[in-house]
């Protein structure tokens, strides 16, 4: 019976022994499934293409492309590991096929195009996000419309996009299944873009929509367009034009960022 007591004593004592001796090893920690390496940020319009104009002589192009390098530089400062494409950071004309290229090629995660709205009435002001989809009124296709039309502007436009013709309601439906994939998280991501621009800034919002956009049409991950407010309404238009208003509006899209990307990374 000593004996084996003694036994015993002596596995325990040498294996307390081997365990203070042993190096410590950290847990292994669990692999992301959907880690947002990279995200492609599109400044709407640009160069030969102005977009929409204000009262006071605001481009679109120049106030979308403030905001982009705003926001790029928000999200570099908090993930200085996360890789930032932009489609164009001068004021130059990119053709809508070629943003959308710029985002597939680099194997972008997310893809933020901002733009800013226009009506012809003065006093129209708020802001939308839209996704990929089905139109579901004649405001969304028109602003659908209108956005598309910058194709017009690109040589051999009808071979770019299979003969798509920006004028027809036909065409723009038939797009809209592509982006279904992504669906989910392009609404979730556009979601909290509404949320910081109603609640944080106190600002109108008209939500989430969904419209045939062909720049985001293109794009093979979650994607939304941000149109930031009416620079056709006179108060909207010198925000939208000012320090103030583009820093607001890329923090808005950068803390928007940050919710969505905790929530896709638990």
């Amino acid at each position: 019976m000593f004996s084996s007591i003694r036994v015993i004593f002596v596995i325990g004592f040498a294996l307390s022994i081997i365990s203070a001796t042993m190096p410590q090893l950290e847990p292994t920690k669990p692999i992301k499934k959907n880690t947002i390496k990279t995200v492609c940020l599109d400044a709407g319009h640009g160069g030969k293409d102005p977009g929409c104009l204000g009262p006071a002589g605001a481009r679109e192009g120049k106030v979308t492309l403030k905001i982009i390098l705003e926001l790029g530089k928000r999200l570099k400062a908090e993930y200085p590991d996360m890789k930032i494409i932009y489609t164009r950071d001068t004021d130059e004309f990119i053709e809508l096929y070629e943003r959308a290229d710029i985002a597939n090629r680099n194997k972008a995660d997310l893809f933020i195009s901002v733009h800013c709205n226009a009506a012809l009435n003065k006093s129209a002001y708020g802001t939308e996000t839209y996704t990929m989809g089905l139109h579901k009124t004649d405001g969304n296709l028109n602003v659908a419309k209108r956005e598309n039309s910058v194709i017009l502007q690109e040589k051999d436009y009808q071979s770019s996009y299979n003969g798509f013709d920006p004028s027809s309601p036909l065409a723009h439906i038939m797009m809209a299944n592509y982006q279904s994939a992504f669906m989910a998280n392009s609404v979730r991501f556009a979601s909290h873009v509404e949320n910081e621009f109603s609640k944080t800034y106190k600002r109108k919002s008209f939500g989430v929509k969904q419209a045939g956009f062909l720049v985001i049409w293109r794009t093979a991950m979650p994607s939304v367009l941000v149109e930031t407010g009416f620079l056709t309404n006179p108060t909207e238009e010198e925000y939208l034009n000012s320090e103030k208003g583009q820093a607001e509006v890329a923090e808005a899209i950068a803390t928007a960022f940050k919710k969505y990307k905790d929530e896709i990374e638990k």
